[in-house]
């Protein structure tokens, strides 16, 4: 099972639409947004994935009551950390990366996917963290997402 993992969009829908390209393309079966929307109006795009779809606030999500309700057309958002279990893994999902070395040393989890710092990198401890960078591209001029195999648990990152 392929899973797409973005960050930090921050309401640039360009970049967005070309996560979400990406992701169809090439055919991950979940998608999870590691925080930092901003605002509701990303979520029609977000909406077109035609896949499962999982959320966490970041600290630059103001509106989070319709930020929910508009992703209830089409999965979640929740208040990190959020917890789920795909393909026999287990994940933790936040944005701010203040836990990520406890969490993945915990034994408890299999991959922790962080963002908030807009750096995207892979790294191998008890289990794999991964950052997918800022799909905005705001702040480090590169606009990136990442794809996690969860059955080889090989993660790439990719510039949009």
């Amino acid at each position: 099972m392929k899973i797409g993992i973005m960050s930090d969009s921050h309401d640039h829908l360009d970049n967005i639409k070309k996560a979400v390209e990406l992701f169809k393309r090439e055919g991950v079966e979940y998608v999870v947004h590691c925080g930092d929307f901003v605002a509701p109006f990303t979520l029609p795009i977000l909406s077109q994935l035609g896949v499962p779809f999982l959320g966490v606030f970041g600290n630059n999500d103001g509106e989070r009551l319709l930020l929910r309700e508009r992703a209830r057309e089409f999965g979640e958002i929740k208040v990190q950390p959020a917890f789920l279990e795909l393909a026999g893994k287990k994940l933790v999902v936040m944005h701010e990366p203040t836990l990520q070395t406890p969490l993945a040393r915990s034994g408890e989890f299999d991959v922790v996917l962080v963002g908030h710092t807009h750096k995207a990198e892979i790294i191998e401890d008890k289990c794999l963290i991964i950052n997918p960078g800022e799909t905005c591209g705001w702040l480090t001029g590169k606009a990136t997402v990442a794809i996690l195999d969860l059955e080889t648990l090989i993660a790439r990152l990719i510039e949009l």
